[in-house]
């Protein structure tokens, strides 16, 4: 056993015994960590009220070797994030879910854990949601190794011209003009659209949250990211019909 400090994201809390929690927090050094923190229901327990979900904490735990529970020993709250409507609220809880369905204990990606820190940030301060969540989840896949490759034909190895294109799920790419019939679904995604989900997946990217995008655009970038994280974890996200059902109830939909 080794005892850790890091920074943490708390991603889900499970009770489990009238004091004691189960913790799942996202950490930076050390990506998906699973702790029991005993005391973790009081209200004056050792963690002083830090478990709360997407709370950022600095942490101390215990690392166990084998396949039990690690143990949380110490939480103090850093941040809390604290929307002001449902919409940025439930965009945060999507990035919880992504975070535990989309990587492995102690598998860490601290540039993913860097983008939540800001995506959530920029969405208590009021930036559009839709936007925020594309930005994390492009940021994601790309930094996990599965957002698709969009140099070449995914068929054909063809390089890709200026037209419309075939998003090939299973195949995770695109296809040309001329390979499009191998994919049913046939959903078209076009070079705009290709532009703008490059530019929201690069971790250097400036000024991403200005990107114009179209509602075209916005339909493509979302049909992508949907279709790529539901066939990687095989289901749709959970959260994800909360943001459909606030987004179609904003004015103007």
């Amino acid at each position: 056993m080794s005892t850790e400090k890091t920074e943490a994201l708390v991603i889900r809390l499970v009770d489990f015994s009238e004091t004691s929690r189960v913790v799942t927090l996202f950490t930076r050094d050390f990506g998906r960590v699973s702790a029991l923190a005993k005391g973790g229901r009081r209200l004056k327990g050792p963690f002083e009220s830090a478990l709360d979900l997407l709370a950022t904490c600095r942490i101390v735990f215990i690392r166990k070797r084998s396949d039990a529970l690690d143990l949380l020993t110490e939480a103090h709250l850093v941040w809390r994030y604290r929307p002001d409507n449902l919409f940025a609220l439930y965009s945060g809880y999507y990035i919880a879910e992504l975070l535990e369905a989309l990587t492995e204990p102690y598998d860490p990606y601290p540039l993913v854990y860097d983008t939540a820190q800001d995506v959530l940030r920029r969405l208590q301060d009021g930036l559009d949601p839709r936007r925020a969540v594309l930005r994390f989840e492009l940021v994601t896949l790309r930094e996990i190794g599965l957002l698709p490759d969009f140099q070449g034909c995914a068929h054909c190895g063809e390089p890709l011209g200026r037209g419309g294109y075939v998003y090939w799920i299973s195949a995770g790419g695109l296809l040309c003009q001329r390979c499009r019939a191998y994919d049913a679904a046939r959903q078209e995604i076009h070079a705009g659209s290709i532009a703008a989900l490059k530019r929201l997946a690069d971790p250097a990217a400036r000024q991403w949250q200005t990107l114009s995008l179209s509602p075209q655009q916005f339909h493509e970038l979302r049909y992508f990211t949907t279709s790529t994280i539901s066939h990687i974890i095989g289901r749709r996200p959970r959260t994800l019909r909360y943001l459909e059902s606030l987004d179609r109830k904003k004015p103007g939909r």
